[in-house]
């Protein structure tokens, strides 16, 4: 077997512009679009709780980026047509402002990463920058910013990323893969990320999601009814939640297991999350620890094929899809959810977690004023560390190469998908299916 020496892995880079010149990037093709939109997003329903299909559609009629955050089927087929540089990463696969977050890291420091990983797959390293470009676009708009900034944001994003992928190629391996972003507490989104997090302890939510169980003084707690975004499970099917957790103990490191055999299951319920898992299977199981101020909860999420698959031929297709998110969070990621892990239940796939420990998210007022372009510039360089570390950064450094006709065509495309998914949602607005 040859091992590419640094110049031959950078060169290769350099070779596949030939493939995808940098300023082909700015292209898109909606006429191309083999089905539309609207049968794009019923295929993808299919298997989901049906009760719940119509406040999915409810969620995404209110934005365009309330539409962009459900339609990942609708953007894999668009990026699928056009040509690709075939630079293989992990991607996040669903790479916008709002799945970037603050969460508690193993050692208890609070870090800001990405964190949604439910989409993410081995594909063309472009698919995440484009899709990120979008958000940057429709949150300037939603946010009052004019085009010009929001297309300002996209170039500082990608310029960031295409910076920090060439600082990347110049360094050991070894140090790209323990990289950290130490200036994130001076960008006023993020700082304001990490102290919702600071707040976001266990027993802030346990106070949010459980109440006494009854009047008596010292009564156990239990999840809070709130329909239909979090509705206590009992039971067969409580049961059933229960015993899937026996598969997650097995894979779990035996520290973990340890940890994990510390708490005993208070109480199950089904949880609403997000808009593009809306009518997924989402359960969180309340644990009690060291005394009622010592608890736990663990959200057991369905996880079907990433909307990637079915356009990446050479895909390996996964063994389990609780698998396929654990694994790609921890190729991205600096740090994970050292309760990370997988389960199957009734024929389904799930992803299990830690829910809400320490975490914080941006919201779009955040990013009003110069927060936008801060914020887009720490999108670009944790996007770059996560491909550095799963992918090569010689290769895509050789790809990238200096300029800025990269940035500038990613900026264009942000502009006209966000022109594309603003059509496509105010199709969905007119359809009944907005209407519930």
């Amino acid at each position: 077997m040859h091992w590419a020496t640094p110049e031959e892995r950078r060169n290769l880079g350099q070779a596949r512009r030939k493939q995808l010149g940098r300023q082909q990037h700015c292209e898109l093709n909606p006429k191309a679009r083999k089905t539309p939109a609207a049968d794009l997003l019923a295929r993808s329903m299919r298997g989901r709780v049906p009760a719940l299909i119509p406040f999915k559609y409810k969620l995404m009629a209110e934005s365009p980026f309330g539409y962009f955050r459900g339609a990942v089927p609708v953007m894999a087929a668009d990026l699928a047509v056009l040509p690709s540089t075939g630079i293989m990463t992990q991607l996040c696969g669903d790479a916008h402002v709002r799945n970037l977050g603050a969460y508690a890291a193993p050692d208890g420091r609070l870090v800001f990463d990405i964190n949604d990983f439910d989409e993410t797959i081995r594909g063309p390293f472009e698919w995440d920058l484009k899709r990120m470009a979008a958000s940057l676009v429709l949150c300037g708009r939603g946010s009052g910013h004019k085009e010009a900034a929001a297309r300002e944001a996209v170039e500082k994003c990608i310029e960031r990323y295409a910076a920090q992928m060439r600082a990347f190629a110049q360094m050991p391996s070894l140090e790209v893969g323990r990289f950290q972003v130490h200036r994130l507490g001076q960008v006023a989104p993020v700082r304001q990320a990490l102290m919702k997090a600071e707040r976001g302890t266990p027993l802030h939510t346990l106070d949010q999601l459980t109440e006494p169980a009854s009047a008596a003084p010292g009564a156990e707690r239990q999840f809070r009814q709130v329909k239909p975004t979090l509705t206590r499970v009992t039971g067969s099917q409580a049961k059933l939640v229960l015993a899937s957790l026996g598969l997650y103990r097995q894979m779990l490191e035996p520290q973990r297991q340890h940890l994990l055999s510390l708490y005993r299951p208070v109480d199950v319920a089904f949880k609403v999350v997000g808009t593009g898992s809306v009518g997924l299977r989402d359960y969180c199981v309340y644990f009690e620890g060291n005394g009622a101020a010592d608890p736990l909860f663990l959200q057991i999420k369905e996880e079907p094929t990433s909307a990637y698959t079915a356009y990446l031929p050479d895909a390996q297709p996964p063994h389990h899809n609780g698998q396929r998110v654990a694994e790609g969070q921890r190729a991205m990621q600096l740090q994970s959810d050292p309760f990370l892990g997988w389960t199957h239940m009734a024929g389904r796939d799930y992803l299990v977690r830690q829910l809400n420990d320490h975490k914080g998210s941006i919201e779009l007022e955040d990013l009003s004023g110069d927060g936008l372009v801060a914020y887009a510039e720490v999108c670009g360089e944790l996007l770059a560390r996560g491909h550095a570390r799963s992918g090569d950064p010689l290769i895509l450094a050789g790809y990238i190469g200096s300029g800025d006709g990269f940035a500038d065509a990613l900026a264009r495309f942000g502009s006209l998908y966000a022109d594309q998914t603003e059509k496509d949602w105010k199709e969905l607005r007119r359809s009944p299916r907005a209407k519930g």
